[in-house]
């Protein structure tokens, strides 16, 4: 096990390098001056030379990479053009927010989906069924923003059940509704992903086996079945769990939540590179994080697998 850690931590080297030099090429290309930017377009040339060499702008691009390929890797990432705070500090303020949206998003899909796709497998081309399939594929098929608009409109306008936007004191009422709609898609996901498996592996030879042995149709499906079925149900749920984790953009950004993805709009408006940066470095992070987090849960599953 220690031995195939070691091999995809290795292995994820070269993929962080290339997000960390793709990043930098692209906020290099955008247009746009930093400098310009903090000091207004009517700034004095001079001042705005002066921030320019600060920063390090002046500096042929070769150079700039260099610098810019040490400082993320030591996680030295600079501060923000817009308030003088250092990327790391913004990204750990904003963090728990995020933390808290995608733990109860992720929570919810799981509710939702799992159960949903057992009983649509179980019950095939039931009535059942198909109300979960329409159900999933309008989950996937609904524009996040057009769905999180309406939830405002009718549970906090129309009716006031829920709070609306912002965070309050930090109350998890405030989460609800953005967890839920957030949720919806990768249910929906999980669902149709959780039916297929099961339908491959209720007509294997060992479940027609552990029917004939006389063992309950509830041990069956819960116990041999969906074991079986889980791995790329749990494949799936870690990828959503770390798109979920760097920040949903839409989804932070109606319901007012100072999260990672309300912190890269506002970073992108703003031109302010080294917190686009900071986002889409930890971005990769998470998901080179979520893959190996996965991989080395599959063994729990499948006891076939081994990593020798």
């Amino acid at each position: 096990m220690l031995n195939y850690i070691i091999r995809r931590l290795i292995g994820a080297i070269p993929v962080v390098l290339g997000v960390i030099a793709v990043v930098f090429i692209l906020t290099t290309i955008v247009p746009g001056d930093p400098a310009r930017i903090m000091v207004g377009q009517r700034g004095d040339p001079a001042t705005i030379e002066k921030i320019r060499h600060e920063m390090g702008l002046d500096k042929p691009l070769a150079v700039q990479f260099v610098d810019f390929m040490k400082n993320a890797l030591t996680f030295n990432l600079g501060k923000s053009y817009r308030n003088n705070m250092t990327v790391v500090q913004a990204l750990l303020i904003r963090l728990p927010v995020t933390i808290k949206l995608a733990f109860a998003s992720m929570v919810v899909a799981i509710i939702v989906g799992v159960p949903l796709g057992i009983i649509s497998a179980v019950k095939q081309y039931s009535w059942f069924d198909y109300g979960a399939m329409f159900f999933a594929i309008l989950g996937i098929s609904a524009p996040v923003f057009w769905v999180a608009l309406l939830s405002v409109v009718l549970f906090c306008v129309i009716l006031g059940w829920i709070p609306g936007t912002g965070t309050g004191n930090g109350e998890w009422i405030y989460y609800v509704l953005p967890s839920v709609v957030l949720g919806l898609r990768p249910g929906a996901l999980i669902a149709r992903l959780t039916r297929s498996s099961m339908l491959e592996i209720i007509r294997q030879d060992f479940i027609r086996t552990a029917r004939a042995k006389g063992l309950a149709e509830k041990v069956v499906i819960m116990k041999h079945a969906l074991r079986n079925a889980l791995i790329p149900v749990v494949t799936i749920i870690g990828i959503e769990t770390a798109g979920l984790l760097s920040g949903v953009v839409v989804t932070e950004y109606i319901f007012s939540l100072p999260g990672i993805g309300r912190l890269s709009v506002e970073a992108l408006v703003n031109r302010d590179f080294p917190v686009i940066r900071g986002v889409v470095l930890f971005m990769a992070f998470l998901f080179v994080l979520a893959n190996l987090i996965v991989d080395l849960s599959y063994p729990f599953f499948d006891p076939r697998i081994k990593y020798d």
